[in-house]
């Protein structure tokens, strides 16, 4: 069987979770299927780290799909392949479809957060340099989703959504939670059309690391020092993240004594506005790091040298970040909501992402409770254990090789 790839995402240089979990998904895929033919298709030249972790495998190739525009890649310049060249099988590991595609696609949708709360989101238009571009994808825009939707990033991911639960042979979700949230929503959808395939976790990468001089060095590149609260993620609405700065900085208020620094791994998002002022506000320029973006090789040291992981998001399809904080041995301190209850079990401690007082008394318990941190990292170990890309590769080629 010939199946082709959207690898757009997993060519990313600076991937975060959608991109991550294309790349290891792929990966995955070829390290436990001898049997198919792969064809990864890509919007330009293969990043070098996706080309070398591919390289040992023979059934696969790249196509290079070259397409003038930022935007609209799947849309346009895979659905004009699809339409002279298409694999038997379609496997798109995002949310977006091509306009034209074999009978046999299958998605993946992550979350659908802009559908319950949308006021998390930024309705980012379209940047184009010529106008008169923009006025014609602007009314072809309208005219494909029968004036609907227009040209921005949040009418996108709805009309998208849409677009791929109706025209998709079969939608992988990546939790129980993100599925029941599709039926919810979306009534007129088939729940048998759906599979779930929870995402996992490279486990030669996060795993406890003891103290060393190569956690050292990775500390001192970004200016770190321990002890430190941690959390990983883009800094935005969405991940509540304005929220966690607020509640340490009444922390600090109320424990001076107390030499815990709070570090922000992650990219800005909508509202990190707010997040830098909250900073300035409470004079933390001293005791909050950003050291932004950091790649993945990097994270486990930092993880392993964090006192505790924090997770105040409001809204997940599943929420990587904590099974990498697990699998490190990294007691958790996450939001109480329904799919991250799915995800770490009784391994973690619970808040309320919403109580900002509560968020602050958590912190001081988990940072306190010597033999909570302990109990905590033992009971994250073996949840992080049930989850592997291994696991999910093997899952998802059931699902992509399944006869309906």
């Amino acid at each position: 069987m010939i199946i082709g790839i959207d690898a757009s995402r997993a060519n990313k240089s600076l991937r975060t979770g959608t991109e991550w979990y294309s790349f290891y998904i792929i990966q995955s895929l070829l390290e436990i299927d001898r049997d198919n033919t792969y064809i990864l298709y890509l919007d330009r030249e293969p990043a070098v780290d996706l080309a070398t972790a591919l390289a040992p495998y023979t059934n696969f190739s790249f196509k290079i799909l070259k397409w003038p525009l930022k935007y609209f890649w799947t849309l346009g310049r895979l659905s004009w392949e699809m339409l002279w060249h298409r694999p038997q099988v379609l496997f798109v590991p995002a949310h977006s479809l091509p306009l034209v595609r074999p009978h046999r696609t299958i998605n993946t949708i992550h979350d659908i957060a802009f559908m319950r709360e949308g006021n998390l989101y930024q309705k980012r238009k379209v940047h184009l340099h010529s106008r008169f571009l923009k006025v014609l994808l602007g009314f072809f825009a309208r005219l494909l989703t029968r004036w609907h939707y227009q040209l921005n990033s949040l009418d996108y991911l709805k009309w998208s959504t849409v677009y791929s639960l109706k025209h998709s042979q079969r939608i992988i979700a990546v939790s129980e939670f993100t599925k029941q949230e599709l039926l919810d929503t979306y009534k007129k959808v088939d729940a048998q059309k759906i599979s779930v395939v929870h995402n996992g976790y490279p486990k030669q990468i996060y795993r406890p690391i003891e103290d060393s001089q190569t956690r050292r060095d990775c500390l001192s590149k970004y200016g770190l020092q321990e002890p430190f609260f941690l959390y990983v993620g883009r800094l935005e609405k969405k991940k509540n993240t304005h929220t966690l700065v607020e509640a340490f900085a009444i922390y600090k208020e109320s424990h001076p004594e107390s030499d815990l620094q709070l570090v922000l791994i992650g990219n800005a998002g909508y509202g990190y506005d707010e997040i830098k002022y909250i900073i300035e506000e409470y004079n933390l320029a001293r005791v909050v790091i950003m050291p932004g973006w950091v790649p993945e090789e990097e994270l486990p040291f930092i993880f392993s040298a964090a006192t505790a992981f924090v997770f105040p998001t409001l809204h997940e399809g599943f929420g990587i970040p904590v099974i990498q904080a697990m699998a490190c041995a990294l007691p958790t301190l996450i939001s109480d909501i329904a799919v991250l209850h799915e995800i770490a079990g009784e391994a973690t401690l619970f808040f309320n992402p919403n109580d900002l007082l509560g968020l602050t008394k958590a912190m001081n318990i988990i940072a306190t409770d010597i033999d909570l941190r302990e109990d905590l990292k033992i009971k994250g170990l073996k949840q992080a254990a049930k989850f592997s890309w291994e696991k999910s590769a093997q899952e998802t080629l059931s699902v992509l090789t399944a006869k309906k």
